[in-house]
Parts: C-alpha cells; sequence; structure tokens
C-alpha cells in the first residue's frame, strides 16, 4: 500500500498590497522557502474592486527565478524587454522563465462584471540555470488537456494525470500543477514522487486531506501543505471542492532573495542591482525562447 501524505502544516493569507497598488491575498513568501523548496511565493489576486487592482504591475525586473500565471477571470496585459506582448485570457497560463534577466510588466483588466481573478507562483532555478537565457511561454486555454473523472475534473498544466499530460514540459524542478475540480462528497487519490514537496492551495469549497480531520473550508484561501508520501488523497465537502495541487522537487540550496530578484549568494544579487543601476541588466545575446 503507498505511504499516505498527510498534513504538514495549514496557513492562510496575508493580505498585502503590491506592484503600484494592487491588492493580493498573499498564500506564502518570503521566509517560506525552506518549507516550500523549490517554491517561493503564491500569491492569490483579484477581486470585484477595480480600483484594487487596475494599477497593475508596471515595468519591474526579475533574475534567477521562473513565474507561472493562471488566470480565472478577467484578463493582464504583458509585455517585456525582449519583445513578447500580449494578453492573458481566463484559462490561460502565463510561464516566464526570467533565468539571467528580463524586465517586464503585467496590467490586469478586469471581465464585464468588473471581476478578475488569478494566481502568480515563483518557482527557484538552480544555481546552473540561473543565468540561463530568457524563456516565455504563453499556453492557452484549450491547449490546457481536461481529464474528466467519475468524481469531478482535473485541467493538467504540468505533470500527468494517466495517461495525458500537460503542455508544459522541459522544467528544471519537474514540477506538476493541477486544477482540480471534485463534486461533493468525493474521494480523489493521485500519486507524488517521494521526496518532492507538495501543497494544495483550497480556494473554493472544502476538502479533508487526512482522515484524521475535519473538512478544511476554502474560506479566502487556504494553503496545506503535504508531508512526504507517495499518494495524496482528498475527500471533498458537502459543496464541493476546487483547488490547485502543485509539487517540484526541491533544489535544496542558498537562496539570497532581493525582491523580485532571486540569486544563490549576497554578492550575485548585489551584482543583480549594479548591472540593473548601469543598464547592463538584460544580456545581449538574451533572446526569449518562446514555447
Amino acid at each position: 500500500m503507498p505511504m499516505l501524505r498527510s498534513i504538514a502544516s495549514i496557513s492562510h493569507p496575508q493580505s498585502v498590497v503590491d506592484g503600484a497598488g494592487v491588492h493580493i491575498k498573499r498564500m506564502f513568501g518570503f521566509g517560506k522557502e525552506n518549507l516550500f523548496d523549490p517554491f517561493l511565493l503564491l500569491d492569490n489576486f483579484g477581486g470585484d474592486k477595480p480600483e484594487e487592482y487596475l494599477a497593475g504591475f508596471p515595468w519591474h525586473p526579475h533574475r534567477g527565478i521562473e513565474t507561472i500565471t493562471y488566470m480565472l477571470e478577467g484578463d493582464v496585459e504583458h509585455g517585456d524587454s525582449i519583445g513578447n506582448q500580449g494578453w492573458i485570457h481566463p484559462g490561460d497560463v502565463q510561464w516566464m522563465t526570467a533565468g539571467s534577466g528580463i524586465i517586464h510588466q503585467e496590467m490586469p483588466k478586469g471581465n464585464a462584471e468588473g471581476r478578475m481573478s488569478g494566481f502568480q507562483l515563483w518557482a527557484n532555478l538552480p544555481s546552473s540555470e540561473k543565468m540561463m537565457e530568457p524563456r516565455y511561454r504563453d499556453i492557452r486555454s484549450q491547449d490546457i488537456p481536461i481529464v474528466e473523472i467519475p468524481q469531478g475534473m482535473i485541467r493538467i498544466i504540468c505533470g500527468s494525470v494517466g495517461n495525458t499530460s500537460g503542455p508544459v514540459q522541459d522544467i528544471v524542478i519537474s514540477p506538476e500543477y493541477l486544477d482540480v475540480t471534485l463534486h461533493p462528497n468525493q474521494q480523489w487519490s493521485h500519486p507524488t514522487t517521494p521526496g518532492h514537496t507538495v501543497f494544495v492551495l483550497l480556494f473554493r469549497g472544502g476538502a479533508r486531506f487526512s482522515e484524521e480531520t475535519d473538512i478544511l473550508q476554502a474560506g479566502e484561501g487556504l494553503i496545506v501543505r503535504l508531508s512526504d508520501g507517495e499518494q495524496v488523497v482528498v475527500t471533498s465537502g458537502g459543496n464541493g471542492a476546487r483547488f490547485l495541487l502543485v509539487s517540484g522537487k526541491p533544489l535544496k540550496e542558498p537562496v539570497a532573495w532581493g525582491g523580485p530578484i532571486v540569486m544563490n549568494t549576497r554578492d550575485e544579487l548585489q551584482t543583480a542591482f549594479t548591472e540593473l543601476r548601469l543598464g547592463t541588466f538584460i544580456k545581449p545575446n538574451s533572446q526569449a525562447l518562446q514555447g
């Protein structure tokens, strides 16, 4: 019988204001990188008040990480320093590998009812790939496979369910990123790689992640970090459940974190900010690879 993962910790979001004034529910971030390695930060952004998100995230740099943006409602306009430009629509994913350095902007727009919602996850890059060429992947909703199961449905952004794999491949940390919807009072199990970090963001309904606990309610969003094991078992509550299941291979490397730039040492971090100030942050041969 496979070893089941149990609950290691449960955490609630912190309300923060980031960018040019965007109200965000930060699910985890600075100071928690060892617990969620290789993941650094997860933001749940949006709402029904345009004044709390329209100012967006004007031009800013990244180096040493990947940012993964997944939209549920509304749209985000993206532009960057190496020529990519476009919109992320509901159900779309933007997987941006900053690598050696990129400067970009993300400007959200609400839907017809003024609502906007989505998630942004930061994944760390190992020291050997910190200075890789930037890469930008624009994944449309229709290209993300949906697996219908008796208990509900699963959108596979990255990773596999049965014989179906998501469109994002060749990522260093071997991540899995699933958007799972369960009907009321259903139990679903999923294999996981032992040694990998696994967490769940429960954002609708309620669910139980261990037989020893009660049904947890999503509220404004709930992060459930799971212990090591070979399988996850989730039981939905009476109103069903929707959650993100995310996993990845820990890097187990030092983290030097300065705002949007994450390196391994303070010297590397200082070099990045010096290059930013001198105008040498974007490398001359850096051309974003699109996939």
